[in-house]
């Protein structure tokens, strides 16, 4: 390459870079993934080795990071927060340890490899004990202060616990939990308020509000990773020594933290988390390699850019950019119209994605995503595919085109409507909808609901497609030969199918009203208004003002609930229903006082046995306890089956009583069972 086009490559490059930078680092709106920004870090890199004079201190190689956010104070770091240099696999990491050997002189060293967990970097301050200040990385040189937005973080801690330096500077990172993301990404729909893409946005957004009353709001955490300034009263040889003195202070520290003897183990290790990584609760983009001792780190030094002593080794992209085909609209069992992305088939993580929800159509509108984009998917939470941003710069008029929402279902031709005032959601008007239909059965059959073993998807798809069930009450009015029509279903799983059907007769009204489908009406919510009316002839005839006064059904709810019950295809179902014998009664529990399980919250984990896990909760609520899906410190039993997920090792470290299945069964089992 001749000097005059490598200078016009050079200055396209860090153009690009540094526009990337800005999303990234200052809007917190990234444009393409990590992989294809460090693709584009290290083309500059290898021109500038290629043409050194071409240089300049201004160029992306030769700095941190990007500019400062405006609207907080500027804060100076003491000792500069530098970013770390990627590897992507285990030559490069070879390499770097090669490197490493000739600066130092030895080849006998240990090392420390942490998570690397996928947040913002923080600067905690803290003068004799006393959280101070909170700086963000900023330039690396100079951050800004966002003290009032942490002191609300309850992962901080406001004093550190004795011994502790005179003066700390402790680095870490903020970020939240996949189950936190979702939770609040959730309770933000509900609102019609905005949701973010991923757990990382949502944490660097959630720094940067102005009032630090909405921080509060925010389920934010901090975990310590590196030592910035320690003087006075306390030192540390080695890293290691470092993190169990921030454990004793009251810091949280990396979990899966792994000390090495040799590369090769710290491979290892590396290899082991990037195996985990999709069962962790956080996310991790890779894994960092550190040199334990911290005068073995003084002899190394730093780069302009990064430290010698340490470095990331980046696991394949949990994101990845890919064109959007077109975009189809979906039929749920509700009637909800909900627009998927047809993508050109890409990896990501691991996985081949080739379908992302849009979730519906004004989410289209707020990404404004055309059939024919280039777009950054990923996986949500590490499993629901999604698009996160639309490449805007590689759009163009030709190649992309509007897509429009549909007037009609795209199942039965029926008009789709949008109800402005309750909800965002288009719905097909038709309640005999096949699409509707079939995931309506589904949802009536499941375990949590009618628990009809054997009427799955499969079954319901031909049950529909023969026209032998044309609503919910048909369920109970097939017959055996109806059923031997189905493929693979013999004399044997015929006569079972009938026995699961003849069963679920005698569930309690609980059951019926959540396997109904009711739009916003869940379990709980379904447990309470059978508590509350008793028999479905009473639920069916209340008014929306006699529903609104139930404890947990807002106005929403008692909106749909009583729309749904003046429905004539609703008189129908009921009528069919009661015609075949179902129950559609509840017990009521009596007050709470002096009853075995009063006031106790009980968590089940684990495979049970005896019970569905509907089963137990609903035993748990009559015996007057609340069955929770979480554990804490306030949780008075956990139940635990076969497999016990990570519910029973929390509730170990925490100290929570824990019962097997038999002995809950035996304590507080229906004896008539």
């Amino acid at each position: 390459m001749e000097k005059a086009e490598a200078r016009k490559s050079i200055e396209r490059l860090r153009e690009t870079i540094t526009h990337h930078d800005y999303q990234y680092y200052v809007l917190a709106q990234p444009e393409i993934s990590d992989t294809e920004y460090d693709k584009l870090l290290k083309q500059l890199e290898a021109l500038e080795k290629q043409f050194p004079d071409l240089i300049t201190p201004d160029s992306p190689t030769q700095r941190v990071g990007g500019e400062l956010t405006e609207g907080f104070a500027q804060a100076k770091h003491r000792v500069p927060m530098i970013s770390l240099d990627n590897t992507y696999n285990e030559n490069e990491v070879l390499e770097w340890d090669d490197r490493l050997e000739k600066i130092l002189g030895i080849n006998e060293f240990n090392y420390m490899v942490e998570p690397k967990i996928d947040g913002v970097s923080l600067s905690l301050i803290y003068e004799n004990g006393r959280f101070m200040r909170g700086v963000t990385r900023g330039d690396g040189e100079t951050g800004e202060d966002i003290t009032a937005n942490v002191r609300t973080m309850r992962s901080v801690p406001l004093r550190l616990r004795a011994p502790y330096p005179k003066f700390f500077d402790v680095r870490g990172e903020v970020f939240m939990t996949k189950k936190d993301f979702a939770r609040m990404n959730a309770t933000a729909e509900k609102r019609g308020e905005e949701t973010f893409a991923n757990p990382r946005n949502a944490a660097a957004g959630s720094l940067r509000q102005k009032d630090p009353a909405m921080t509060a709001t925010r389920p934010l955490r901090f975990v310590t990773h590196t030592l910035g300034v320690a003087e006075g009263g306390q030192s540390w040889e080695t890293h290691y020594d470092f993190l169990k003195a921030c454990t004793v202070m009251g810091l949280p520290t990396p979990p899966l933290v792994q000390r090495c003897d040799t590369i090769m183990e710290c491979m290892r290790h590396c290899r082991k988390l990037e195996k985990e990584r999709d069962s962790l609760d956080f996310d991790i983009d890779g894994a960092v390699i550190k040199v334990n001792s911290f005068a073995l780190r003084q002899r190394a030094g730093t780069t302009a850019r990064a430290p010698r002593w340490a470095v990331a080794f980046k696991f394949e992209a949990q994101q990845a950019t890919t064109q959007v085909l077109d975009i189809k609209p979906s039929v749920g069992r509700t009637g909800t119209i909900t627009p998927v992305a047809k993508l050109k088939p890409v990896s990501v993580g691991g996985v081949t994605i080739s379908n992302a929800s849009l979730f519906n159509f004004d989410e289209i509108r707020r990404l404004d995503v055309k059939i024919g984009d280039w777009v950054i998917v990923q996986r949500a939470g590490d499993v629901i595919p999604q698009i996160s941003k639309v490449i805007l710069e590689r759009r163009t008029k030709s190649g992309t085109r509007d897509f429009r929402v549909p007037t009609v279902c795209p199942v039965c031709g029926a008009p789709i409507a949008k109800e402005k005032e309750i909800e965002v959601a288009y719905r097909c008007t038709n309640p005999g909808c096949p699409a509707q239909l079939e995931r309506g059965l589904v949802h009536f059959a499941a375990r949590d609901a009618m628990d009809i073993e054997g009427l799955g998807d499969v079954a319901v798809h031909q049950l529909v497609e023969k026209r032998l069930i044309k609503d919910l009450g048909d369920i109970y009015f097939l017959t055996r030969k109806e059923i031997l029509q189905l493929e693979l279903f013999a004399d044997k799983r015929a006569d079972n199918l009938l026995k699961a059907i003849e069963g679920s007769k005698t569930r309690p009204l609980s059951r019926v009203v959540y396997g109904l489908g009711i739009r916003h009406v869940g379990e709980k919510a379904a447990y309470v208004l059978a508590q509350k009316f008793r028999t479905m002839d009473a639920l069916a005839q209340a008014t929306e003002a006699e529903l609104k006064n139930v404890s947990d059904v807002g106005p929403v709810m008692a909106q749909m609930i009583a729309t749904y019950f003046k429905l004539d295809t609703t008189h129908a179902i009921l009528r069919k229903l009661k015609r075949a014998g179902l129950t559609m009664k509840e017990t009521v529990v009596v007050p709470k006082n002096g009853l075995p399980l009063s006031g106790k919250s009980v968590v089940f984990t684990g495979e049970l046995e005896k019970y569905t896990r509907s089963d137990a909760e609903q035993r748990v609520r009559a015996l007057g306890g609340n069955p929770t899906g979480s554990v804490s410190a306030k949780t008075d039993f956990v139940v635990v089956g076969k497999e016990p997920g990570s519910k029973f090792t929390k509730a170990q470290k925490l100290g929570v009583k824990i019962l097997t299945e038999k002995e809950f069964t035996s304590r507080f089992g229906d004896k008539k069972n």
